[in-house]
């Protein structure tokens, strides 16, 4: 796990019209900070495209380009022609988009994107669900979570979508996943994805208290308990081939995590069973990718 020390510079202000607890609101405080002011921002529909606030107030200090649901890696990618145009090598130019603007609805966008190599940081920050329409299940939602789309009778039957192992199999410079319970992992990740070039991936996990049925408080809480369950690891890809995963310090029963969360209030123990024994798979496979992994470069 990457350690660093958090600037003290803000580029997320006050105003903002996130809900309470919300870890997207985290996510995006912390990113500022290790991606600095050198900054262009675009962002499709979104929870965010409403949190950050009514025209022509903006809870951010960097330049903002609202675009449609679908297209924030072909917009992320013009803004970026743009300014080579200029002669700017230096603005970073970052697509921040939510689970369904990247698991579904943009993934077309984005594959392009990673295909041609476009220089951006596609930043998916994940709250497994489309929390901004009316808590819809999209590919993120893991397998028996409740959302609106998939009511208690009729719960989600399919696993979470392996987003990262689909940008990945791009041979990208660099994909990390980062936690809002981690600010020092996360700054330091996009501090060393703003000085690599090409099409960089960062996946964000941030709980919706919301969405998710949890109280506000617990918000940090549950990011930390994913990751230590296994449920969602930290860990980097470079070049397609080489992974470094992180270990955490303790690791913990995915039941712990499950018991906190009323859309998993209906599952029996064999629902749990399940879930632990497909985090423990994922969990096996990483580490046998990692100890399959060329050597780390001196």
């Amino acid at each position: 796990m990457s350690n660093c020390i958090i600037p003290d510079n803000e580029y997320m202000g006050s105003g903002h019209l996130g809900c309470q607890g919300c870890g997207a609101a985290h996510a995006m405080r912390f990113a500022l900070k290790g991606l600095g002011p050198k900054t262009v921002m675009t962002m499709p529909a979104c929870c965010w495209s409403v949190i950050d606030g009514p025209f022509p107030h903006s809870s951010l200090s960097v330049p903002l380009f609202h675009t449609a649901f679908e297209t924030a890696g072909a917009t992320a990618s013009g803004i970026k022609a743009g300014l080579v145009m200029r002669g700017d090598a230096e603005t970073q130019v970052v697509a921040w988009a939510g689970d369904g603007g990247t698991f579904d609805i943009g993934l077309q966008a984005l594959s392009g994107a990673a295909e041609r190599n476009e220089d951006i940081i596609y930043v998916c920050y994940d709250n497994e669900a489309y929390m901004n329409t009316g808590i819809q299940r999209s590919g993120a939602t893991p397998y028996g979570a409740w959302t609106t789309t998939t009511p208690t009778a009729f719960p989600k039957e399919n696993p979470k979508k392996k987003m990262l192992d689909i940008l990945v199999a791009h041979q990208i410079p660099y994909a990390a996943t980062m936690s809002i319970a981690y600010p020092d992992d996360m700054v330091a990740k996009f501090e060393k994805a703003r000085e690599i070039r090409g099409t960089r991936f960062m996946h964000i996990f941030a709980p919706c208290p919301t969405g998710w049925k949890t109280a506000p408080e617990y918000t940090i809480e549950l990011a930390r308990l994913a990751t230590e369950t296994h449920l969602f690891p930290l860990l980097e890809v470079y070049d397609g081939e080489r992974w470094e995963v992180a270990k955490p310090n303790r690791t913990k029963k995915v039941g712990e995590y499950i018991k906190m969360q009323g859309r998993f209030r209906h599952f029996s123990d064999e629902d749990v069973e399940r879930m632990q024994d497909e985090v423990d798979r994922n969990w096996d496979r990483l580490l046998r990718k990692e100890k399959q992994s060329p050597a780390k470069a001196n």
